[in-house]
């Protein structure tokens, strides 16, 4: 029978116990587990890799003074999820007169694309400047468009925990994530495709930097706190 690693990782529920308890360890495994895929979200909204570790951080404020909210019906990942949508789309009415979420990715933009160029041969062979081309692309979807693309093409959400997240019927969340991929297509065509998993990377500097900043606001101490949740990722594996 094969291993199966995440059998090995603590639960939801044990882990949420483990922070109301105080324990920093615990609340470091649930931002190293999900800091990925809400700063994708965020930035997907936002637009803005400063505003979305902004954000991330007060979702995570936010989660922290709510986890009695938090019911396991639902997963932890899709409650951080919501919270952080909801937190980038208040950012995004006080940043500008906004459309409603759900009619803005109606809206289509013809020159969206109009400044992306087909790259070199030299361009297309270098794969950060590839991941770049496909950062923009993204970047110039419709909102409504955007985040879906984020969550089912890059994060590799199911359909059905895509408009759990998003609170769209799933059929929606088929049409946009089709258009978006229509668009995308006519920017970049096939060859940048293999790409994509690697858009929007998030570990290292950025993923600490936001571990740190919330430990502390929670007068935590960060730095013995990600050391433990490391070592415990360690000996899981």
């Amino acid at each position: 029978m094969p291993h199966d690693p995440t059998a090995l990782e603590p639960a939801d529920g044990d882990l949420v116990a483990r922070v109301r308890r105080g324990e920093g360890a615990a609340f470091a495994l649930i931002m190293r587990r999900h800091n990925r895929r809400l700063f994708r979200i965020v930035r997907a909204v936002l637009g803005n890799d400063a505003e979305a570790e902004e954000v991330v951080q007060e979702t995570y404020a936010r989660a922290f003074a709510a986890l009695g909210g938090w019911r396991e019906e639902a997963s932890l990942a899709t409650w951080l999820s919501r919270i952080a949508l909801n937190e980038a789309l208040s950012l995004l009415r006080q940043r500008r007169d906004a459309v409603p979420f759900d009619d803005a990715a109606e809206s289509t933009r013809s020159s969206a694309f109009d400044h992306l160029v087909h790259p070199s041969p030299e361009a297309a062979a270098a794969h950060g400047e590839i991941r770049a081309l496909i950062e923009q692309a993204i970047d110039d979807l419709p909102p409504g468009f955007r985040i879906v693309f984020m969550l089912r093409a890059v994060e590799q959400l199911s359909v059905e925990e895509t408009a759990l997240v998003l609170g769209l019927a799933p059929e929606t969340v088929r049409t946009r994530f089709f258009r978006a991929r229509r668009l995308l297509r006519h920017a970049l065509g096939q060859r940048v495709a293999g790409a994509l998993q690697d858009s929007f990377p998030f570990a290292g500097a950025r993923c600490e930097r936001i571990m740190i900043r919330v430990l502390e606001r929670f007068g935590l101490a960060a730095r013995p706190a990600i050391e433990a949740a490391v070592a415990e990722e360690k000996r899981l594996r």
